[in-house]
């Protein structure tokens, strides 16, 4: 029955770690973006979401579509304020502007996360669900909540699939991920192409913040564990490789509730961590980098 229970609950956070750190690894493979302000922005989708559908009263659909829009804003803001200024300065060498991207977007992180703070206070926000009640499942009672987690985590990765591989500027995208000057020998301008990117990060983050809201629970104390985590993921799984960001996010998340079932919650991230470290110390690239 544990075991059983193990598998659920891993599968359903797992989907979840693997929705978020999908687009962050998307960020980096095609535009070479490590975005540190992803928890904020995580953060902040499911905060909108909570304030819309609690607060305001607007319900769990609208409210959940908020948070996703919030998302999807902060995101375009991140890029168009903070990244773009930076990629484009001639006064930051070329070789230091990478450095300076992850100094704005970590500032920029920590600027959402006080807001935060400062307007919806610390304490721990819980969306309100879409789907409620629970279901039995072999003997193991789950919330409905968690199911949907998890469905709606694997649908939306399955479309993110459909569109890269499938779509005119899906393909556009994949290209510029394997090489930037040859898209641009095609005639196609590679900030059209950063822009859709960074348009399909941010749905992704809001979709993966509204729900980490709706399952867990968030607080301006998540924006660093869920950025930390995210990162953890991608370069286990290799820098710009999405395919390895999800079988990490799976290894990852399963580990993590493994621990937690049958050690304790508070050392739930540590087997995680030492994978990491093994990982990078024998295979540096990764399980599927290509960097």
């Amino acid at each position: 029955m544990l075991a059983l229970q193990i598998l659920i609950d891993g599968f359903a956070i797992s989907a979840l770690y693997a929705l978020g750190a999908t687009g962050f690894t998307l960020i980096f493979g095609v535009s070479g973006v490590l975005n540190l302000s992803h928890g904020a922005i995580m953060v902040a989708a499911a905060v909108a979401a909570w304030a819309a559908s609690s607060t305001f009263g607007i319900g769990s659909y609208a409210g959940a579509l908020i948070g996703i829009a919030t998302a999807l804003v902060i995101a375009l803001l991140t890029y168009f304020a903070v990244v773009q200024p930076i990629q484009r300065s001639r006064r930051i060498a070329n070789e230091e502007k990478e450095i300076f991207v992850l100094t704005g977007t970590l500032l920029w992180g920590i600027m959402i996360q006080e807001a935060i703070a400062y307007f919806f206070t610390n304490n721990a926000k819980t969306v309100l669900p879409i789907v409620t009640g629970v279901v039995e499942i072999l003997g193991v009672r789950t919330p409905r909540n968690e199911i949907f987690t998890a469905l709606v985590c694997c649908l939306v990765i399955a479309l993110l699939w459909l569109l890269v591989n499938r779509t005119k500027i899906g393909k556009a995208v994949l290209a510029a991920s394997m090489n930037p000057r040859g898209v641009t020998l095609l005639g196609l301008e590679l900030t059209n192409i950063y822009v859709v990117v960074w348009i399909i990060y941010g749905v992704l983050a809001g979709i993966a913040g509204v729900l980490l809201g709706m399952f867990l629970g968030v607080s301006s104390y998540s924006v660093g564990p869920l950025t930390a985590s995210a990162f953890s993921i991608v370069v286990l799984g290799g820098l710009g490789s999405v395919s390895g960001s999800l079988i990490a996010a799976f290894v990852v998340g399963y580990l993590e509730t493994f621990t937690a079932y049958m050690i304790s919650p508070a050392y739930r991230s540590i087997p995680a961590l030492l994978l990491l470290v093994t990982v990078m110390y024998l295979r540096p690239q990764g399980l599927l980098g290509r960097r």
